[in-house]
């Protein structure tokens, strides 16, 4: 703590207000209010607090406060604040969710559309959906039942919807305003729970259709029926009321907070909300906090109702939302709440279920590794495998895993540059001394685990490469695989004996995940070069065909195989002069 803070919270007000924490540059990191300035502000620099807190106290160099006549007016600038400086410590709404309406424009003709924005248009808004496709699956459905305007007023002939029945085409053919207004009505209501009386229309038309024995127009009465079923059965939960509501429960753990909100729309819960971050002050003032931001930032539909849990102050909700707050004492809605929270907790849970078991894949299987070998724990282990075929472009890779997790950006590829023929020893060595001596030379970080994949051979060519050449002491281990060429055994130790590992261990899943990866990536390698190899062979030696054209042929053609069927003409079309296009095409036809 500089002495400018020691200074400043020696002459904290005891009044609400709202505090910005600054880092040494002066960019503010942090917003917060507090009922009483004084002891939430002292707060941060006594006592002891989790890690994410101390990591923002850690870079705070200065703070300023402002002070307010009262608790809730410090709440809605504390929202102001972080929406103007966007402080990187603050709680935001990153994922900016906006969730689709179905809209029936104000015009003439109205149209049914998809859109993100409720603007004051005089349109009909309906509303929101979960996601774009559960509104798409309802006006795939309402355009089948209603035949709403889908053309232009420019169209002067029938358009496409209108031989489909799902355009009555306005301005083609004169059709009565009044026509697209009882739509509209039929639409509203149908969308607020009068589907089932559409429903019974179109069973008793279906059934008359079967009479008359027309089945075509039967069975499309039959599609449209099951459509309804389809879209307007997908809720999870219904209620008589037909109210438009949403439903916040939260949880907290560890320092950080879950909050989960229920949208219930004519009666139905159509989805949920699920934001997860830290909190650094009492959990019911960053809630309020999170509440004031849920609807600022992201302009979501504000509902008749907001059914909120018994611990959140009631009239701080109200001031920020111009709608009814509720606090249910019973019933339903009280059951709804407790949900909301229930499924909060049950995604903290989830959470550091998840870290837990990420941990043991990882750095935990690092450390049981290291116990099993007898070695400290192998945080940086670098892994290679040779490639070749026949002797062919042989190379080599190395990857490295950082504590149990691959780190791809150390990734390394070699050419074999000394070796001729398939040797995999020769190439190990060259490999090693060439990875250790560079690792020596400019000064880069030890592994502390080497593995080579590979047997007995390849593992002792590596030592002697590293203690007699190099004058390095490493651990080095070997991976060995079976007659299906999977991770058999780890070989390690003065005499190479197998280290007894359980095959359904974390640190053998993860010198599975290390074999398999160094392979892959070797591989890979290989088969670019060759790839390269192959495609620059094949073109070498033609007069007149240089890089740039052979670069250009790859990139009009896209293979060798292509270029070898191209005729003349074509190769002419491409660029290539008369004779070197003959001269290319001849090359290519040889055997």
């Amino acid at each position: 703590m500089n002495e400018r803070i020691k200074n400043k919270l020696a002459i904290l007000p005891d009044q609400p207000g709202c505090y910005l924490m600054k880092d040494k540059n002066g960019t503010i990191i942090y917003v917060g209010k507090a009922k009483i300035l004084k002891n939430r502000v002292r707060s941060y620099f006594t006592g002891s607090h989790n890690t994410k807190t101390e990591r923002l106290v850690s870079e705070i160099e200065d703070f300023e406060y402002i002070v307010t006549e009262s608790n809730i007016e410090a709440l809605l600038l504390e929202i102001n604040l972080i929406k103007k400086n966007d402080p990187k410590y603050n709680i935001m709404l990153k994922d900016d969710k906006t969730y689709p309406f179905l809209k029936i424009t104000n015009e003439k003709y109205p149209r049914l559309m998809i859109t993100r924005k409720v603007l004051k248009d005089k349109a009909h808004y309906f509303g929101p959906y979960p996601d774009v496709n559960a509104a798409n699956e309802t006006k795939k459905l309402l355009d089948r039942l209603f035949p709403l305007r889908k053309c232009k007023p420019s169209q002067k002939t029938p358009c496409l919807y209108y031989h489909l029945g799902q355009c009555l085409c306005p301005y083609a053919f004169h059709v009565d305003p009044q026509i697209y207004k009882d739509m509209v009505e039929e639409i509203k209501n149908f969308l607020n729970g009068g589907h089932t009386e559409i429903q019974d229309q179109l069973i008793e038309k279906m059934n008359q259709a079967a009479v008359d024995m027309e089945f075509e127009k039967a069975a499309e009465y039959r599609d449209q029926i099951r459509a309804i079923e389809t879209v307007m059965t997908k809720q999870k939960m219904t209620n008589t009321d037909l109210v438009d509501r949403d439903i916040f429960g939260y949880a907290t753990d560890k320092g950080w907070m879950c909050v989960q909100v229920f949208f219930v729309r004519q009666g139905k819960l159509i989805e949920r909300d699920v934001s997860m971050f830290p909190f650094y002050n009492e959990a019911e003032e960053d809630f309020l906090t999170y509440i004031g931001q849920f609807y600022q930032e992201n302009e979501h539909f504000i509902p008749k109702e907001v059914l909120i849990p018994d611990s959140i102050d009631k009239p701080s909700v109200e001031v920020m939302l111009d709608t009814k707050v509720l606090q249910p004492q019973r019933g339903e809605k009280k059951k709804l709440v407790k949900l909301a929270g229930k499924n909060a907790q049950v995604a903290l849970n989830e959470k550091f279920d998840l870290i837990g078991r990420s941990e043991a894949r990882t750095i935990g299987a690092v450390e049981k590794l290291g116990d099993a070998m007898n070695i400290p724990a192998p945080i940086r282990i670098e892994a290679f495998d040779n490639s070749n075929i026949m002797g062919t472009d042989p190379v080599s890779a190395m990857v490295v895993f950082i504590d149990g997790k691959p780190a791809k950006k150390e990734y390394r590829k070699y050419k074999i540059k000394t070796v001729k023929g398939p040797d995999d020893y020769a190439s190990m060595r060259e490999v090693i001394y060439r990875r250790y001596s560079r690792v020596l030379k400019e000064g880069l970080p030890f592994p502390d685990l080497i593995v080579i994949d590979g047997g007995k051979g390849q593992v002792e060519v590596a030592k002697d490469v590293l203690a007699n050449q190099l004058g390095i002491d490493i651990p080095i281990a070997g991976l060995a695989k079976d007659d299906k060429h999977k991770t058999s055994e780890l070989l390690y130790g003065p005499e190479l004996t197998v280290v007894p590992l359980e095959r359904n261990s974390q640190e053998f899943f993860l010198l599975q995940r290390i074999q398999d990866e160094v392979h892959r990536f070797a591989i890979t390698f290989h088969r670019q070069l060759r790839s390269k190899n192959s495609f620059a062979s094949k073109l070498d030696n033609i007069d007149g065909l240089g890089p740039k054209r052979k670069k250009m042929l790859l990139k009009e053609f896209k293979s060798l195989k292509n270029i070898q069927a191209a005729s003349i003409e074509e190769l002419q079309k491409v660029g290539l002069p008369k004779a070197v296009a003959e001269k290319t095409h001849q090359q290519l036809q040889k055997k």
